[in-house]
């Protein structure tokens, strides 16, 4: 199972060395596939820190040009450069607050597979949404605008994290049953616009109010492949048992 931690703009690089030491000194390697996404500034520390571990780093966002005139941006060849494994990309803070639009997100995937990044794309109906009952409709066009002009082969460097808007931060999260539909409605547009294979191959994860209490049972939910995690990942001791927590 993947477990992808995401710090936001959260820890000094300071910080992320006295977080790193924490968490390693009581993760269990090898359980699952876990992944930090830092900082930029704090990314080089960290990949120094985790050398010999099997945690995975991962940065949070990307330039949607692959150079030149960006002032204030991170190019996919400058993550690949010092060792990132993966980056998001769509996070619905990123779609909101920096209006980042359909064509941008696009971009950004096809700038971060050529740069060797295994990317996280983040997908999630808005509570008004849900309300009127266009979930499903919603999924389908954030997927295919992201996905549009890849070819299946690159799926296999790209995670779908299910994040609703409405569940990230609020403590809140769908039923099961709702979880497990969402999914489902993803993998069918994958099949849709690729493959059967495709579609059962993809991971997906699950995102929106994550934290010790639910992890274990959000895992087991059918079709989940993983766990998106936002504030309960902050402490490292306890983003350490939340890992342990996890018993699929």
């Amino acid at each position: 199972m993947t477990i992808i931690a995401n710090l936001k703009m959260n820890k000094t690089n300071s910080e992320i060395k006295d977080y790193i030491m924490k968490l390693l000194s009581r993760y269990e390697k090898g359980k699952h596939e876990v992944v930090l996404c830092l900082p930029f500034t704090s990314l080089t520390t960290a990949k120094f820190l985790i050398d010999g571990s099997d945690v995975k780093l991962g940065a949070q966002n990307l330039c949607d040009d692959e150079s030149g005139k960006n002032t204030g941006e991170i190019s996919g060849e400058m993550l690949h450069d010092i060792g990132i494994n993966y980056v998001i990309i769509g996070h619905s803070e990123r779609r909101t607050k920096y209006k980042e639009n359909a064509k941008a997100i696009n971009k950004k995937i096809k700038i971060a597979l050529k740069n060797r990044l295994k990317v996280v794309l983040c997908v999630g109906e808005s509570l008004a949404d849900k309300n009127l009952l266009k979930t499903f409709e919603t999924l389908k066009t954030q997927i295919e605008d992201a996905l549009k002009g890849l070819y299946e082969n690159e799926l296999e460097n790209i995670v779908i994290a299910y994040e609703p808007i409405w569940a990230i931060g609020s403590g809140k999260i769908p039923l099961a049953k709702e979880i497990e539909g969402s999914i489902k409605a993803i993998r069918k547009v994958i099949a849709n616009d690729f493959s059967e294979k495709a579609s059962q191959k993809i991971e997906v994860l699950y995102g929106g109010s994550v934290d010790n209490k639910n992890c274990n049972t959000i895992a087991k939910i059918k079709e989940v492949d993983g766990l998106l995690v936002g504030g309960a990942c902050l402490d490292a001791v306890n983003f350490s048992q939340l890992i342990k927590d996890v018993k699929v």
